[in-house]
């Protein structure tokens, strides 16, 4: 009996489980074909705001902003001739595959001189640009964005309910970025940035339109047409080799960025358990990633760097990994004027943090001992006082502290009195009001 209650409550939280993770019931599939019918069109209203994303996503990563770039994601509508490919392929609709495809080049034909003529008409030039350079170097990481992306944009399409999930998935997906990365490759005639953006771009569409073909399939939509079982198998192996041809570069920029990233920490741990060596200081270090394997170039501070300090620098560093050959040690002060003043800048900053935290320290213990003096009682005073005014007084004794009161929650002073012998009750009050007012503590108490 006991065991059929089990089983029975098993059965009921596993029918429990796989309602919570239904999908079926949550789907219109007929509306989602026309929604996505309708958002691969690229015509009217699609064309200026198209334009106008890759104006703003253009001006974005001109200035390294990652707020402007978030708002020309936000309104790309780049996404629905991809996501048209993936369903159209999912339900054998060819019509609307060839339409999907032309309308994608179009846009990309579209924003990739847009944003070349930007490039090329902007004034701003910029030595390091971070955002633009993080759309050259695709990693397997941007093709399971773009993967899961594009599974969390097919089931935002298909469910009856629409959220704001696309939001979402334009962000994480950064179709546009790449785009008017392309353009300033172009602009600025960089192979590496162009190539690199384009292969980012590309895989992104793919990956999107996979997972939107894979959606397709799982939810159930009804096909156009049927293809010829041995045709669709074939189609199906050249995808796979194709998708695997296209995602082995991304896996080898993946391993890289990991072993880059990898020989920063080291460095950075290097370079603070060596920062100081006896008389020599290292000021500065600069990495290298162009080299193979990654270099790591210290700026020291030289008070004649003997080959025993070198070695012990090259001991340092094979503790976090880094060979001998990866090390370039940079002794030139003379010839450098500029790290020069660093080095005396940071020195000076170093002592003056060290004077301000000691001037802190130093006045806290000065309030500390000034509460300290202005508590302390004199004992010694008040008793020779209470004994004139009290000859019959054989022993006076006198305590002070601290009282606290969990029930107020809180503290106050307080004089503790012992008399010997003990005076009566009225004496005892007149002591306490004029100990009280003597003191200046309220609280006095009489043993």
């Amino acid at each position: 009996m006991q065991n059929t209650d089990i089983k029975s409550k098993k059965e009921n939280a596993l029918h429990k489980f796989r309602k919570r993770i239904s999908l079926h019931d949550h789907i219109d599939t007929e509306a989602a074909i026309e929604s996505i019918k309708n958002g691969q069109t690229f015509r009217g209203p699609n064309v200026f705001i198209l334009a106008f994303a890759i104006i703003i996503a253009s001006v974005g990563l001109n200035v390294n902003s990652i707020p402007v770039i978030i708002g020309a994601m936000l309104i790309s509508p780049l996404m629905g001739p991809i996501v048209g490919i993936g369903l159209s392929m999912g339900i054998n609709d060819f019509r609307l595959l060839r339409a999907s495809l032309m309308n994608l080049l179009t846009m990309v034909l579209i924003s990739i001189a847009a944003s070349t003529l930007y490039f090329i008409l902007s004034p701003l030039k910029l030595e390091n640009p971070t955002e633009l350079l993080a759309r050259t170097n695709p990693t397997i990481y941007d093709v399971m964005i773009a993967l899961f992306g594009g599974l969390a944009g097919i089931l935002e399409i298909s469910r009856k309910e629409k959220g704001t999930v696309m939001s979402g998935v334009a962000i994480a997906t950064a179709l546009m970025p790449p785009l008017c990365t392309i353009g300033y490759g172009i602009a600025s005639l960089n192979a590496h940035y162009a190539l690199g953006a384009l292969y980012l771009f590309f895989i992104n569409s793919v990956f999107i339109a996979l997972a939107a073909f894979a959606g397709v399939k799982y939810l159930g939509y009804k096909t156009v047409s049927e293809v010829d079982p041995v045709i669709g198998r074939k189609n199906r192996r050249r995808i796979g080799f194709a998708i695997l041809i296209m995602i082995i570069p991304s896996i080898f920029s993946a391993i890289n960025v990991v072993k880059q990233n990898n020989f920063e920490r080291s460095a950075n741990e290097f370079v603070a358990s060596a920062r100081t060596l006896g008389n020599n200081y290292i000021y500065d270090f600069k990495i290298n990633h162009d080299e193979s394997p990654s270099i790591i170039e210290l700026f020291i501070a030289d008070n004649e760097l003997d080959a025993s300090d070198k070695e012990t620098i090259y001991a340092l560093a094979l503790e976090q990994g880094i060979k001998r050959s990866q090390i370039v040690i940079n002794t030139d002060m003379a010839g450098s004027s500029l790290r020069s003043d660093k080095l005396a800048s940071e020195i000076i900053a170093r002592r003056e943090a060290e004077i301000t935290n000691k001037d802190s320290l130093i006045a806290q213990l000065n309030r500390k001992i000034e509460t300290y003096a202005n508590g302390e009682l004199p004992a010694k005073q008040i008793e020779a006082e209470i004994r004139a005014q009290y000859p019959e007084l054989q022993v006076v004794d006198l305590a002070s502290g601290i009282s606290s009161s969990s029930s107020q929650d809180s503290t106050h002073s307080i004089i503790l009195v012992h008399t010997q012998p003990s005076l009566s009750a009225e004496k005892q009050a007149q002591l306490q009001r004029w100990l009280s007012a003597r003191t200046g503590i309220n609280e006095v108490k009489t043993l």
